[in-house]
């Protein structure tokens, strides 16, 4: 079930629409990030339009000059589909597409391809069909004879039923029955946490921005052999490892799934079950990227999402990676932005001792006093 053919190395137009207090550059860095997830998909950018208005068009999105301007360039360059950086709503989609003569996708749309892609094991295929179905139902729509065909016979609700009704029926049943299962599988991980709990071992989940080198961190810290692929959203399904601390405390570390600005909904719906792990977290490792020329925003990006997962009051240490990449001016602007942060580079080692250290403390402060960490 995937939103991209990789048959072949599709051509792609990428689309980007700001208010006109919007600068360009801000459309165009929205663009480039959408660009690596088009990249990840197994596709190729090949040209871009940029537009400045106070609202979308209700209709096709952009203006009709703009609009015009996107059928000849799609055409110019023999386009295969145009991805909009906004989530386009269904009627929007099908306007589009209809128009440009090629099929017209939103952002959310190729992540829940990549997701779609790097999905393993039984739970992680289960919640991306769940989160591509859910997108999919809004736009579930009649195509001419094919889809408003009357059907009945055994199994429909009767011979007044169209296709599209059956289609939508079979649809929802499907995700009725995925929601069941990661019921289940969530009641599991529910047990082994309060396992957990009765043992007195600590948990410590590793979150940031997707590609930040989270993966690399869990490797470093506790040996544990994981893919840890330069792309993004390489890591979907959580991955906890144990180590023992100089304090004698044993801890899990846990790796789990990157987030991106405007993830969507329906991801953050369907991994809510495996997200669980991040609140009943004792404290989060928030790794960033300090070679992002925007820390703040990934930064941001992150935490909206913790907020929409209840996660937010989890206390958090900020931890910026890739200490090895920054100068010394770079190094000296974070610790005058984020005077608590930490340095590190999961790659070469640097700062991890004063990591684990910092860690240490935490726990062994917050069993005797319930002492948190500020970023």
């Amino acid at each position: 079930m995937t939103l991209i053919d990789r048959s072949f190395r599709e051509k792609i137009i990428l689309v980007g629409v700001g208010s006109p207090r919007t600068s360009f550059d801000e459309i165009d860095s929205d663009l480039d990030e959408l660009a690596l997830l088009v990249g990840t998909a197994g596709a190729d950018v090949v040209a871009r339009v940029i537009q400045r208005r106070e609202q979308p068009d209700p209709a096709y999105y952009l203006g009709k000059g703009k609009l015009q301007e996107l059928i000849d360039l799609a055409y110019q360059v023999d386009a295969d589909t145009v991805v909009f950086d906004e989530e386009l709503a269904p009627a929007q989609a099908r306007n589009l597409t209809a128009k440009l003569g090629r099929t017209a996708i939103d952002r959310t749309a190729v992540i829940l391809d990549i997701f779609a892609q790097n999905a393993t094991t039984p739970e992680g295929k289960a919640q991306v069909e769940l989160a591509l179905l859910r997108y999919r139902l809004p736009h579930l729509r009649g195509k001419g004879g094919s889809l408003s065909q009357q059907a009945g016979g055994i199994g429909t609700r009767g011979p007044g039923e169209t296709k599209l009704e059956t289609d939508r029926r079979r649809l929802i049943a499907r995700m009725v029955k995925l929601e069941a299962e990661l019921k289940t599988l969530s009641k599991t991980r529910r047990t082994q946490r309060r396992a957990r709990a009765r043992s007195e071992i600590s948990v410590v989940s590793i979150v940031g921005y997707t590609n930040a080198g989270k993966s690399t961190l869990l490797n470093l810290l506790t040996d544990a052999s994981v893919t840890a692929d330069d792309r993004l959203f390489a890591t979907l399904d959580p991955r906890v490892r144990k180590r023992r601390l100089s304090s004698g405390r044993t801890v899990l570390f846990s790796d789990t799934v990157g987030f991106v600005n405007k993830l969507p909904h329906q991801l953050v719906e369907a991994f809510r079950s495996t997200l669980e792990v991040i609140s009943d977290s004792d404290l989060l490792i928030h790794l960033v990227d300090g070679s992002y020329q925007d820390c703040e925003s990934k930064i941001e990006a992150v935490r909206k999402v913790l907020y929409e997962i209840e996660s937010d009051e989890v206390p958090e240490m900020l931890v910026f990676n890739k200490a090895d990449k920054l100068s010394d001016v770079q190094s000296m602007k974070l610790s005058d932005r984020f005077p608590t942060h930490l340095q590190i580079s999961a790659k070469c080692g640097i700062g991890i001792d004063g990591l684990l250290g910092r860690v240490d403390d935490f726990l062994n402060a917050k069993v005797t006093s319930g002492t948190a960490i500020s970023s």
